[in-house]
């Protein structure tokens, strides 16, 4: 090894303290549909330009910075989408997911990370006190909109895993359902699938507006309210837990899952969507990493461990609990049995 590979090299700080131009210039991106343009067939800077209403200037120093990126690719003047790239930003593909920006993105999210200092010092969000859980927030509307999209794979994947689609009778509470993408996914792949569907009112109505274009609002039910303190009703097969539980501490999320054991058939099964972190918490990295944002959103949130999930389950009366990667994705899932 070279003594001048061995040297110090401040690399990983500059691109942490630059990061925010790369969030920057995918937003760009998708604003402008650069993307879209590019499946199109515009792929020089001056067809780009014409074609998303930018200058030729401009398109030429966008689409290098995303080739640098890894987003494009560039042969002499010309640019052309990724593999990745064509499936998820370009508008035209069913897997497009440039939406998930307006949430993502959002003032309203990013700016829990303007004091991270102080989220540090206090152990939780230094924005309010109840940072992003506030009831009825209106983060979460946003949310709905932007994320049913990205949603869409998950659910289909975690409606394979229950093995549930030729049940003759099947009940679905989907708690803290949002855009209602993992509880339609039931519906969709099975014709005697009932769902409920609990969220504040405002964030329902998107849940509903999906179900209605999905064509199964007529096995679409919805609670308002809290998961905390409205009733769910007993007897379901199948419970919701999708991006959830990492909003709460430990103590927190036992209350929640003693209502959800309450409330499951005997047999049934809870299916909890999570970043799951190893044992060490730092792998691996976007599960890992995703107590950041929980410290920086939230008052006690955090990304949980396999086994702190399990004792969760455990001591809400669960008797067994398997952690699967979700298939192609950065989260993982734990299906408990009842």
């Amino acid at each position: 090894m070279s003594e001048l590979s061995t040297q110090p090299s401040p690399v990983l700080l500059f691109d942490a303290m630059t990061a925010y131009q790369r969030t920057g210039v995918i937003k760009g991106a998708i604003e402008l549909d650069i993307f879209s343009a590019i499946g199109k067939g515009h792929q020089t800077p001056e067809a780009i330009a014409q074609a998303c209403g930018v200058s030729e200037r401009g398109a030429r120093i966008l689409c290098d910075y995303l080739a640098v990126m890894g987003f494009l690719t560039k042969e002499d003047v010309r640019y052309s989408l990724t593999r990745d790239s064509a499936v998820f930003l370009d508008r035209r593909s069913p897997a497009y997911l440039g939406g998930a920006v307006e949430f993502l993105g959002s003032s309203m999210l990013t700016e829990a990370f303007n004091d991270i200092a102080g989220a540090a010092r206090k152990g939780g969000t230094a924005i309010s006190s109840e940072g992003s859980l506030a009831p009825d927030h209106p983060i979460w509307v946003k949310f709905a909109r932007a994320m049913g999209a990205m949603s869409a794979m998950p659910a289909q994947a975690i409606v394979d895993m229950t093995g549930s689609e030729g049940a003759t009778s099947l009940r679905v509470l989907d708690i803290a359902a949002g855009h209602g993408v993992y509880g339609i996914a039931f519906a969709r792949k099975n014709p005697n699938a009932l769902v409920t569907a609990l969220d504040w009112p405002h964030v329902l109505d998107v849940a509903k507006e999906n179900a209605k274009a999905a064509g199964v609002i007529d096995r679409y039910k919805t609670i308002e309210g809290s998961a905390f303190d409205v009733e769910f009703g007993t007897g379901y097969d199948v419970i919701l837990l999708t991006n959830f539980l990492h909003h709460f501490d430990g103590p927190t999320c036992e209350t929640l899952l003693r209502k959800v054991h309450a409330a499951l058939a005997d047999g049934g099964k809870a299916i909890t969507l999570e970043f799951v972190p190893n044992d060490d918490r730092i792998s691996p990295p976007n599960s890992a990493m995703f107590s950041m944002v929980m410290l920086a959103s939230t008052p006690s949130g955090d990304a949980h461990t396999f086994a702190e999930l399990r004792g969760m389950f455990e001591s809400a009366g669960f008797t067994a609990n398997e952690l699967h990667q979700l298939p192609g994705g950065i989260q993982q899932v734990v299906i408990s049995r009842k």
